[in-house]
């Protein structure tokens, strides 16, 4: 029996760094290409296209489908020289950022560049997203207010 890809460990591992790189300021991501020893040729499959996605939503998380309506996004798509392939997909109009997160992409899933990136960008800016996430939430959860219906005694 073969692994769903949700199952599958590759494709979980290039989910979570596609998620933060992602959300991971294009400063940092231009720090780390220049750390690397030697980055490896690559071409661009399709260069940093900007575009729109139709939003779904569902009423209560759970309930009926509905179109939220359309978000700007950026994609791009890079090929190392040993054919390696790296995509990205980032919210807003971002070329620069598209074309760096693209190629962060096909590097992770290099065994030499992957480890590497891993411990330097991808680990800490995991950590970094997942504590404003908390804190975000601490926040929310600070300023919620309880609303409860009181039982009059009238008849």
């Amino acid at each position: 029996m073969t692994a769903t890809a949700h199952e599958d460990p590759q494709v979980r591992a290039r989910q979570r760094w596609m998620a933060v790189l992602a959300r991971t300021p294009l400063v940092r991501m231009a720090e780390t290409l220049a750390g690397l020893p030697a980055v490896p040729p690559h071409v661009m499959l399709r260069k940093p296209e900007i575009g729109s996605a139709l939003v779904r939503a569902r009423a209560g998380g759970d309930g009926q489908r509905f179109n939220l309506g359309e978000m700007t996004l950026t994609r791009c798509s890079v090929r190392l020289e040993g054919g390696t392939v790296g995509h990205a997909y980032l919210s807003g109009r971002r070329p620069r950022e598209a074309e760096l997160a693209a190629l962060l992409d096909a590097l992770l899933q290099d065994p030499i560049h992957g480890p590497v990136i891993e411990e330097r960008l991808i680990a800490p800016m995991a950590e970094a997203q997942e504590a404003s996430r908390r804190r975000r939430a601490g926040e929310i959860a600070a300023s919620r207010v309880s609303f409860f219906t009181m039982v009059r005694g009238e008849d």
